[in-house]
């Protein structure tokens, strides 16, 4: 693309961006620029002032950015493919009855998850074999490319093709995993339900959701609490509530009644003169708060 050589008329403009792109190449603190901000980054115009730096768009060419990307082909690996990572996490809704979210209750949930194989103990091998060594990568998980361009070969990173990314080899499968070293399982947990939750709120079980990924831990379970409706009361966070049906006598003249409450019945003494609407407290008669208190 040198315009001594090359009398295209945008050579040199494509000139100035390969130039830039080799800069970017060979300085260590551009590179790390560029792979975090972009070009802007590389050229020190990222967050400079209001309107920044846009970028190469010479006419006819894409631009730095996609220079940049025919060398490297849009990425790599960037992260070590080996490392241990958490499971999945799953979601159980639960049904709990007005008076359990009240008071909490101790459940039992049943449910199927991904769990390490108990033939091959995770490792995806046939009982009596091992994982050999990646002979592509050397147990690396990623191998190197080498791509021609106009400024010589550039190297760069990627997940290996082979062993995509575990840096070991299966010879002889597991017959139940299959290789993958997980299997579905069943799988039974207590759920400890606190006092007070309503409908929405969710319990978080650590480690009861599916198994990880190259020794990682298991992800969590969140159970999703559902409360029924009572054909008796109904329910306002931390207040209960109760609709009383009084004949004409008894509000006109008052009376001693039974109120049935979720902690048992108590007496209340209704005034005389008593008008349809009015409330009455019974004051520790409520739900309790999940955050701790009445």
């Amino acid at each position: 693309y040198h315009p001594d050589i090359n009398k295209d008329p945008g050579a040199e403009d494509k000139y100035k961006e390969v130039q830039e792109a080799y800069e970017t190449l060979s300085d260590p603190q551009k590179r790390s620029a560029y792979d975090q901000y972009g070009s802007a980054g590389a050229n020190g115009g990222f967050g400079g002032g209001a309107g920044g730096f846009s970028g190469f768009d010479g006419a006819g060419f894409g631009g730095f950015e996609d220079i940049f990307s025919s060398f490297f082909g849009g990425g790599g690996a960037t992260r070590n493919p080996n490392a241990p990572r958490q499971g999945d996490n799953l979601q159980y809704a639960i049904n709990l009855k007005f008076e359990e979210a009240i008071f909490g209750v101790e459940k039992e949930v049943s449910y199927h998850r991904e769990a390490v194989c108990r033939t091959c103990t995770g490792s995806g091998a046939k009982p009596g074999t091992s994982p050999v060594t990646c002979g592509r990568c050397h147990g690396t998980g990623v191998i190197n490319v080498d791509t021609q361009t106009p400024l010589g070969t550039m190297r760069r990173q990627m997940t290996c093709d082979v062993c995509h990314g575990r840096g070991k080899q299966i010879k002889e499968p597991c017959q139940i995993c299959r290789g993958t070293g997980h299997e579905k399982q069943a799988h039974t947990v207590t759920v400890k339900v606190p006092a007070g939750v309503e409908t929405g709120q969710r319990i978080r079980l650590a480690g009861q959701g599916e198994a990880g990924f190259n020794g990682g831990p298991y992800g969590d379970l969140y159970v999703v609490v559902q409360v029924q409706a009572s054909d008796k009361f109904e329910r306002e966070g931390t207040t209960i509530l109760y609709k009383l049906d009084l004949n004409f006598v008894q509000a006109a003249l008052g009376d001693t009644v039974h109120v049935p409450t979720v902690h048992g019945d108590v007496d209340m003494v209704i005034p005389e003169g008593t008008q349809t609407g009015r409330t009455f407290r019974l004051k520790g008669k409520g739900a309790p708060s999940i955050r701790g208190g009445a």
